[in-house]
């Protein structure tokens, strides 16, 4: 029996299909990983600018007190996070090549996010106007920018533009206030133990101020503060959602 012989013009006329490039949108992220990882080293460096500043560490005299505020601890989960991200996207970059996306966890990351917007809304909404009625007029300093806006833009940034969408859970902004919780029992705890965060001050917040405001009132702070956040949360699950949706019904309208 003879073989059929294939001419190169009809093989090159049927190449092989080669497999499709992910869109550089698809999952509601920017699937290019030289482009995430020039941010996520760019976001670093902004966000250890702020704490070391903010902690004074390059003078004689560290302020070593800021890290008892969750402030400087939010702060310093944002810096390990994107440490992270920045060795997972390295990584993903030499195993599987420049375009996809890089986190250990969307759902983490929302966590993370939640944490230090946490700092940013209670600076914005408790902090400056207490500062200001003190007669504090240099509240928007830059080391308050970098620590209180900055960086927790720049974490909603990551997400918005780096990570999938789709895994947030509704129950999701219930777990995240556990970060912000778990501070408030350590605060409450060192402060009782005597410990201070300020000379004579057993409180890192004025909301926090049992002999001012008494158990009930810090009660009513705390209560107040954690429905905002939680439904500030839940903004968070409703975008990740619609961008999701858009995404899927995007890909069928192509397909």
């Amino acid at each position: 029996m003879s073989k059929a012989v294939v001419s190169p013009s009809a093989a090159s006329a049927h190449p092989i299909a080669e497999a499709p490039r992910a869109p550089l949108f698809a999952f509601a992220a920017v699937n290019s990983r030289p482009i995430a990882l020039a941010y996520r080293i760019l976001a670093v460096l902004v966000i250890a600018t702020g704490a070391i500043r903010h902690a004074d560490l390059l003078t004689e005299q560290p302020d070593w007190t800021v890290f008892l505020f969750y402030t400087m601890v939010s702060n310093l989960l944002c810096l390990a996070w994107m440490l992270l991200l920045i060795v997972r996207t390295v990584r993903d970059l030499r195993r599987s090549g420049p375009v996809g996306t890089s986190t250990p966890s969307p759902r983490v990351s929302g966590a993370v996010m939640m944490a230090i917007t946490v700092t940013m809304l209670i600076y914005l909404v408790v902090l400056v106007p207490t500062r200001f009625a003190d007669g504090d007029t240099d509240v928007f300093s830059l080391t308050d920018n970098l620590i209180h806006i900055v960086t927790p833009i720049l974490l909603i940034a990551d997400w918005m533009l780096f990570v999938p969408k789709g895994s947030f859970r509704w129950t999701d902004p219930l777990l995240w206030m556990l970060i912000p919780y778990a501070y408030l029992g350590w605060a409450f705890g060192y402060g009782a133990l005597g410990g201070e965060f300020y000379p004579g001050q057993t409180y890192p917040y004025p909301f926090m101020d049992v002999g001012a405001l008494g158990i009930g009132g810090v009660a009513q702070w705390v209560v107040a503060l954690t429905v905002a956040l939680i439904l500030v949360g839940l903004v968070f699950v409703v975008i990740d959602r619609v961008l999701a949706a858009l995404v899927r019904r995007s890909a069928r309208a192509v397909s």
